[in-house]
């Protein structure tokens, strides 16, 4: 395989990668699955939020820890013990906070996911190219084999740890693997006519 030709086929599967990824969001319920809108008192609890957290972007926890950057191993454990004991008593979990402003879909946000598909195709076309695998299907099912390694360490963290819905990370790891596997019959086509 000449270097231009896997050139061609990580562009060209990076490509297709994106338009599935954009279908899959855009036009399936695919990015809605296990994902839930805040229905009642909506309006009070983002005023609350707002009062709280201010104009300070972040990824947020809930309830607080306790824990200190510079906190000796006892005072964590005492920290862990305490946490333990809000979340028996208290509602749990993650928040992503943007304060007013923020705006969906923007060019940059676009552009950002399409530099990712295509290095995220380019990587697995590089590492397609390092095997001595000739036919399609096993081209094929190589990169799709790469979609499902780089979907388990997010999704299925995240799931484990942070409690993402199970429906919401089976989802988005089908999405993922979908689009690898989109890039992989593009890619598997492409160097299949250079042998």
């Amino acid at each position: 395989m000449t270097k231009g030709r896997i050139a061609i086929a990580a562009l060209a599967g990076g490509i297709g990668m994106y338009f599935w990824a954009s279908l899959a969001h855009l036009a399936l319920p695919l990015a809605t699955v296990g994902v839930s809108e805040i229905s009642n008192n909506e309006t009070a609890a983002l005023d609350a939020l707002h009062t709280s957290i201010g104009n300070k972007p972040g990824f947020y926890i809930f309830p607080s820890m306790g824990l200190n950057a510079g906190g000796t191993s006892s005072q964590r454990e005492d920290a862990m013990k305490m946490y333990d004991a809000k979340l028996a008593s208290t509602p749990s979990g993650l928040l992503i906070y943007h304060p007013p402003g923020a705006r969906s879909l923007t060019p940059g946000q676009l552009l950002t996911e399409f530099l990712v598909e295509l290095l995220e195709a380019a990587l697995a076309i590089v590492l397609l190219a390092q095997t001595n695998i000739t036919s399609l299907s096993g081209r094929i099912g190589f990169v799709a084999l790469v979609g499902l390694l780089a979907s388990l360490p997010t999704n299925v963290s995240y799931w484990n740890w942070y409690g993402f819905p199970t429906s919401y990370t089976i989802s988005y790891m089908f999405t993922e693997i979908v689009g690898f596997t989109v890039a992989g019959i593009i890619a598997a086509f492409i160097l299949r006519r250079q042998a």
